[in-house]
């Protein structure tokens, strides 16, 4: 428990860049958590800043993202920006002694997210990521069924992801997942480090990886098709395909066991299929109307229980870490 809000006050958050990610996936989830206000917004369109504000029943919009950092009546910084001001953002938040969470990817780079990590550990701040599949119910589901051995020992994990160029591909406008200065790897930075955050959670981390990666659409700078290989300290390998000018749309990850065999979506709202000598089974778990509702949750159990968070700077710069080398 930090010593701030050993009382039990409410610990007040605000927002940089309160876009569409914060309208359903996150920000109500700050403001449906026992112990967190969602005091202040901040957009450099203001107009735009104080909608989300009247919409949201949020008291404070700003277009000055320094401002919010340094205001006295804020504790905590949620950065919900692209990732090209990741560390700026994060940099001056660790300087005004705040609590952090960052959207994920930490970082467009290794560097970057080393340089974050570094900040909040000197600093001696909390910081966490937004992977939130490490708080999910189901995917904690998908923890519990490996670990009671449902499927043997791990062997194996292979995700495969595609999906059909979309409208805005197509017609070439600006967009920050498909610039290689911002996100080299395309829809792989934005997408993949969800899976790869993931699988380091369920099976440990990461000792290697490898991959290729190409433009076939010559659409946009950055990848649209990557493959990859690596292997977990604990001896699974694992290889991944992720294609953004495919067909159809594909999300399937299958786990390879002694005794079995599991298999999940990362993105699609499917359900958990284990297949063993017992058979086939199913388990559906839904997820909560607003997505990061459980990983909020956890913030605040480690705020204030000391209940450690899943999705933290070490555990995202790790992320960070294999990303760097599928794409290097």
């Amino acid at each position: 428990m930090t010593e701030k809000h050993a009382d039990g006050a409410a610990i007040r958050w605000g927002i940089i860049g309160c876009g569409a990610v914060t309208e359903v996936k996150s920000g109500p989830a700050y403001q449906k958590t026992q112990g967190f206000e969602l005091t202040s917004v901040m957009r450099r369109n203001l107009a735009l800043a104080q909608d989300y504000a009247n919409r949201h029943g949020v008291a404070h919009a700003s277009s000055d993202a320094d401002e919010l950092i340094n205001d006295k009546n804020i504790d905590a910084i949620y950065i919900a920006t692209p990732p090209d001001s990741h560390k700026y953002y994060a940099l001056l938040t660790a300087k005004a002694g705040k609590i952090c969470c960052i959207e994920k990817p930490i970082a467009p780079n290794y560097q970057d997210a080393l340089a974050i990590q570094e900040a909040f550990e000197t600093a001696k701040l909390p910081l966490f990521v937004a992977y939130y599949r490490r708080s999910l119910p189901r995917f904690n589901k998908v923890k519990a069924l490996l670990e009671s051995g449902e499927i043997g020992k791990i062997r194996h994990i292979n995700w495969h992801l595609s999906k059909p160029a979309n409208e805005l591909d197509l017609t070439q406008a600006d967009n920050w997942r498909t610039n290689k200065n911002i996100a080299l790897g395309g829809y792989f930075d934005d997408l993949a480090s969800h899976g790869l955050d993931l699988f380091a959670f369920l099976l440990g981390d990461y000792q290697q990886a490898k991959g290729i990666g190409g433009n076939q659409q010559g659409l946009y700078s950055a990848f649209d098709a990557i493959s990859a290989c690596w292997q977990h300290k604990n001896g699974i390998t694992g290889s991944g395909s992720w294609n953004f000018g495919g067909y159809s749309r594909q999300d399937k990850v299958t786990l390879y066991g002694s005794k079995g065999e599991m298999c999940f979506s990362i993105f699609d709202d499917e359900a958990i299929s284990v297949e063993n000598s017992q058979g086939k089974q199913s388990h559906f778990i839904e997820n909560p109307e607003n997505i990061q509702l459980y990983h909020v949750g956890n913030m605040q159990k480690q705020l204030v229980n000391n209940i450690a968070h899943p999705s933290n700077g070490a555990t995202a710069l790790h992320t960070s870490w294999v990303m760097h080398e599928i794409l290097k």
